[in-house]
């Protein structure tokens, strides 16, 4: 029969197990979601069932370099509290991960999961081990791997933030000081150049209604929506910004002085877009307090 990918998705969710494993208990089970968590729990794979339902927006960012200073991997491990996130064993998940993420070079998450570890065992397994001790969803959600022709930076603040940047030209204290930068600027391009055509038009698009409302002759209208979209550009853009070092000089300038270029930036905050669900603990109380839980 077919399995179909929405099928295998939903009882990953489910169960926290590894994908080939939901897969194989999907086909065992005739399809059937309810059975497939069943026979995965008897079989002793569904450790995380239900857990990993719950929201996990906690956790760390960690970092590898190679030796050689021109790869790295930059990997978020998430878990339910910043308490657990502290345990040196969710630091350990990623430090397994990133090591992964540069030896194996997958795909995905869920590639990245089946990888072997050198300890025994895949990396998933692992995961799940800890979330069966532990008793919260702890998850690998995502990883970059990025190349450096001359150098990559790494950055890691608290261990909440992380970033990579690879540079062509510069050097490591340069590329450590711009992965510095894009920590606590937090830029969504490198380059004007690079923002994509239609959030141009957009912005562009906004600052047309605000000038017309003003009244302005169109020569000094045109003028003054150029003006305001090159001041948005370049304050998504790591090359337009200001050196958070130095608000003298500009990251271009920066650049073109050390005859370097960036090729890569990757940033990553833990919790990033994940939606944390509002506890009212006063209702909560007083809910209990009326019978109603």
């Amino acid at each position: 029969m077919t399995i179909t990918a929405e099928a295998v998705k939903q009882l990953r969710e489910r169960t926290g197990a590894g994908m080939m494993e939901c897969k194989k208990a999907l086909v065992e089970s005739g399809g059937n979601l309810d059975a497939a968590a069943d026979l995965m729990r008897r079989q002793g794979l569904a450790k995380a069932d239900k857990k990993a339902t719950r929201i996990a927006a906690e956790g760390i960012v960690v970092s590898q370099v190679l030796d050689h200073k021109r790869q790295a991997a930059l990997v978020e491990v998430n878990c339910e509290t910043d308490f657990v996130a502290r345990e040196n064993d969710i630091r350990q998940l990623a430090l397994f991960a990133a090591g992964l993420a540069l030896e194996l070079r997958p795909g995905s998450v869920e590639e990245l999961l089946q990888g072997k570890l050198h300890t025994g065992g895949t990396l998933d397994e692992y995961r799940r081990g800890l979330v069966a001790r532990i008793g919260e969803n702890i998850t690998v959600r995502r990883f970059a791997v990025i190349e450096g022709e001359t150098v990559v930076g790494s950055y890691i603040h608290g261990t909440r933030i992380g970033t990579l940047v690879a540079l062509k030209g510069g050097d490591e204290t340069l590329a450590r000081e711009l992965a510095m930068h894009v920590a606590a600027m937090n830029p969504e391009y490198i380059s004007a150049a690079d923002v994509p055509g239609g959030i141009v038009a957009k912005e562009r698009e906004i600052y047309a209604e605000q000038v017309k409302a003003e009244g302005k002759p169109p020569e000094i209208s045109a003028k003054i929506i150029e003006g305001k979209l090159r001041k948005r550009l370049n304050e998504i853009s790591l090359t337009g910004q200001l050196f958070v070092k130095d608000d003298k000089v500009t990251v271009e300038s920066l650049l073109k002085k050390a005859a370097a270029q960036v090729t890569a930036i990757v940033r990553f905050e833990v919790g990033a877009g994940i939606e944390k669900k509002q506890v009212d603990f006063a209702a909560e109380v007083m809910a209990t307090v009326h019978g109603k839980h």
